[in-house]
Parts: C-alpha cells; sequence; structure tokens
C-alpha cells in the first residue's frame, strides 16, 4: 500500500517523510511533546527516528490499515535489523502524531 493512500493525514504525513528519508520534514510533524514505544518500551521519538530510519536506510511497506488510517500492520526494512513485520499505531491529537507506538506484529 503506498504512504499516499493510508486514511489519515498526519499518519500518511509521517509515514510518506519516514518513506522518503525527510529528515528536515519529519520534526514537524510530531505534535510537540510526542512520545513513542518499541516493543512495549518507552523510547525518546528523535533518537529512535534517528536510529531506525534514517541512519540505517529505514523503509516501510504497509501491508494493511485499520483504525481510519491509525493502525498499521508493515513489514520495515533496514539496513541493521532486515525486515520484521511490525504494527504501527498512531494517537492523534489536532492533527498531529501525539503517540506512537511500534513493535513487532
Amino acid at each position: 500500500m503506498r504512504s499516499t493512500r493510508l486514511g489519515d493525514p498526519a499518519v500518511r504525513a509521517f509515514v510518506t517523510a519516514v518513506d522518503h528519508h525527510d529528515r528536515d520534514g519529519f520534526p514537524a510533524l510530531p505534535a510537540p511533546g510526542a512520545t513513542m514505544a518499541d516493543d512495549g518500551g518507552e523510547r525518546d521519538l528523535t533518537e529512535w527516528i534517528d536510529r531506525k530510519i534514517f541512519s540505517s536506510h529505514g523503509h516501510p511497506e504497509v501491508d494493511d490499515e485499520s483504525g481510519g488510517g491509525r493502525l498499521l500492520l508493515a513489514r520495515h526494512r533496514n539496513d541493521t535489523w532486515g525486515e520484521p513485520r511490525t504494527r504501527w499505531s498512531s494517537t492523534v491529537d489536532d492533527g498531529r502524531i501525539s503517540r506512537f507506538e511500534t513493535g513487532e506484529a
């Protein structure tokens, strides 16, 4: 599924920035103070995005969406961890992601 077809506009912008490795545009997408978890552990969103996406050439291949476009199942490829099947869940407030959770699906 192409990121441009995702149902929720905030999630679509987030995944499109990740997909296109838009390091400069990405910081404006999450809400101020946005939080995240990876496999149940709290992480710093900025550090996680740099390590799991930008520095390791990460790229999500979205297979399915539900929950109005806020829950994604994807194969997340990067140079470090291969291509695990992952779930991406987003909480959106006022048009911006305030909480992002991911982990193996």
